[in-house]
């Protein structure tokens, strides 16, 4: 699979590269798909004909699809329903572990690309089926792997790592500032003149475009932003002055009501 360096392009005029891996095509239930990548590569807007599980050992990978924006930090993977676009950015060396899934083993997963907690059993048995070949025996324990994987994804809750994308113009530009500095103070209000629109209209787009006001939706981008940095290894004091908490047990409250960890245990 070629990586470029580009950025996370947000153009979703052009149509999505099919990626085509013999993973896609091999008649089992589901082949595992391992891949190391170096800090700051990225992999251009594709999608592929199975639905996938996106998993690494190690880094952290942010994933885009036309909808969100999701920030997988290890421990955690990002279920991806079959033909979904989607482009991933690579921050710090990444090692990932993948799962591509035939439509009728794809059916035990969520409906719409979700981020979703592994187990550690669940993370076991993806190291054991990297190891197994292409074609693996359906008899044996290729075929044992195969069924508790598929029991542990539909058992995996889904956790709130995803960010709406907005698509107005508009909100867009407010986006754009936010995740450029997600600790930016300034209110709906102060955006309103740089975006183009009153601060009424851009909260009625961001509610109608991403099913949140702006207040929930910049702070489901600052956790994330935060989820991203814990993941790094940044303390949580500083991983909350980043995305602008100035009081630690506020950040480590809405931390856990999000994700239902501790910034600790996430780091």
């Amino acid at each position: 699979m070629k990586t470029s360096r580009q950025p996370l392009s947000r153009n979703r005029q052009a149509p999505a590269q099919r990626r085509d891996l013999p993973h896609d095509r091999v008649d089992r239930p589901l082949a595992a798909f391992a891949r190391d990548y170096a800090d700051g590569e990225a992999v251009p807007r594709h999608a592929h004909d199975r639905a996938q599980l996106l998993y690494a050992t190690r880094g952290v990978m942010r994933i885009a699809t036309d909808a969100a924006a999701f920030v997988v930090p290890p421990g955690h993977a990002l279920w991806m329903p079959a033909a979904e676009p989607h482009r991933v950015g690579i921050e710090g060396p990444v090692a990932m572990r993948a799962l591509f899934l035939r439509a009728d083993a794809a059916a035990v997963g969520p409906s719409a690309t979700t981020v979703l907690a592994v187990s550690p059993l669940l993370r076991e048995l993806i190291l054991a089926a990297t190891r197994e070949p292409l074609e693996w025996d359906e008899a044996g324990r290729g075929g044992h792997l195969a069924a508790l994987i598929l029991d542990e994804i539909a058992r995996a809750p889904g956790l709130p790592f995803g960010v709406p994308e907005p698509r107005d113009p508009r909100l867009c530009r407010v986006a754009e500032g936010l995740r450029a500095d997600p600790a930016s103070p300034l209110r709906l209000e102060d955006w309103a003149e740089a975006a183009g629109a009153s601060p009424r209209t851009l909260e009625r787009l961001f509610l109608a475009e991403t099913g949140m006001g702006f207040a929930r939706w910049r702070q489901r981008l600052r956790l994330s932003e935060a989820a991203a940095r814990l993941a790094r290894g940044e303390p949580p004091a500083r991983a909350a002055a980043a995305v602008g908490y100035a009081s630690a047990p506020a950040f480590g409250a809405a931390f856990r009501a999000a994700f239902g960890i501790t910034p600790g245990g996430a780091r």
